[in-house]
């Protein structure tokens, strides 16, 4: 059975320095940045969220188990958009070796379960346009796509 529980302190300093040079490293390759420019916005961002650690306001930080082992993590966030309030993913990361088994669909029905629990009936979330894996779930679970940013070097 996959679940959710909620990230203990001591994971935490981890799953921030993992997260933040991963999303440093998207930033450069999908967006364009220079690899300074996309560490100083990663950085800048990862504080600006979740300064507070596991007690940063609006933010839920789960770790996801699958027959009692971990497996990834699920970040998620309680924001205002579009004049509704709506439940945001910032981050659902399955870890590679456990990939594949069909854990990144369990994370993402988790969300929306945890949405429904809470009196929301919206779910949103970015995902860099590379990330075919990724939005190829998020499609086949009914997410659909609002906006595409595209850009062109010269």
């Amino acid at each position: 059975m996959t679940e959710l529980r909620p990230m203990h302190d001591d994971e935490f300093a981890d799953f921030r320095r993992e997260g933040e040079a991963v999303y440093a490293h998207d930033i450069e390759q999908s967006g364009g940045w220079s690899a300074e420019a996309a560490r100083k916005k990663s950085a800048e961002d990862w504080e600006r969220l979740l300064g507070q650690g596991l007690q940063s306001p609006g933010q839920s930080l789960y770790v996801l188990e699958d027959e009692g082992e971990r497996v990834g993590v699920l970040w998620l966030a309680e924001r205002e958009s579009g004049g509704r309030h709506t439940l945001f993913v910032y981050d659902v990361h399955i870890d590679e070796r456990h990939r594949g088994r069909g854990l990144g669909r369990a994370a993402m029905q988790l969300a929306e379960e945890e949405a429904r629990r809470r009196g929301i009936s919206r779910i949103e979330l970015n995902v860099f346009g590379g990330n075919d894996v990724a939005r190829n779930l998020y499609r086949s679970l009914g997410y659909r796509e609002q906006a595409i940013f595209m850009g062109k070097d010269l």
